[in-house]
C-alpha cells in the first residue's frame, strides 16, 4: 500500500510543475512585443514632441524594413540605424524641404522620385507622413 505522505508529496510535485509550467507561458506569452502593420497604423503621432524611438523606428521597422533593412538595403539605403540616414542628403535635420525621404513619402512624390513604400507595399498614412516632417523640422533627434 502506498503510503499517504508519499502520494501527496507526489501530486504537490506535480501540482507545482504544472504551475511553474503555467506561468512560464504566461510570462512568454505576455512578453510578445512584436509590432503589426495595425499597431503602427492605429499609433497617433503627436503633432509636436515626435519621438524617433517611439513613433519612428516602428513606422519604418513596418513600412520600410522589408526592403531598407534587416540585410536588405535597396538604393543602399538602411533604415536600421538613425546615424546611417540622418546625413544631411536623406534626412536633412530641421529642414523638410530638401530630405530626400520627404521627397520620396510625400503624395504625390516630388517629380521624378517614385514613391516609397512602393504602391503594392504597405502605404504611410497622413499622420505618418505629418508625423516624419515633424520629426525631422524638430531636428531628427535620436530620442
Amino acid at each position: 500500500m502506498i503510503n499517504k505522505n508519499i502520494l501527496m508529496k507526489q501530486v504537490a510535485d506535480k501540482t507545482l510543475k504544472c504551475l511553474v509550467t503555467m506561468i512560464g507561458l504566461i510570462f512568454i506569452i505576455g512578453c510578445d512585443d512584436t509590432i503589426t502593420n495595425q499597431d503602427v497604423d492605429n499609433t497617433v503621432i503627436p503633432d509636436k514632441d515626435v519621438s524617433f524611438s517611439k513613433h519612428i523606428y516602428p513606422l519604418f521597422q513596418i513600412k520600410c524594413f522589408s526592403c531598407h533593412g534587416n540585410g536588405r538595403y535597396e538604393a543602399g539605403l538602411d533604415l536600421t540605424l538613425r546615424t546611417r540616414f540622418v546625413d544631411g542628403r536623406i534626412v536633412v535635420p530641421g529642414d523638410t524641404i530638401t530630405s530626400i525621404l520627404v521627397w520620396r513619402i510625400n503624395r504625390p512624390p516630388r517629380a521624378g522620385f517614385a514613391p516609397m513604400p512602393p504602391l503594392y507595399m504597405p502605404q504611410l498614412n497622413n499622420n505618418q507622413i505629418k508625423g516624419v516632417k515633424t520629426w525631422i523640422v524638430e531636428g531628427a533627434k535620436e530620442n
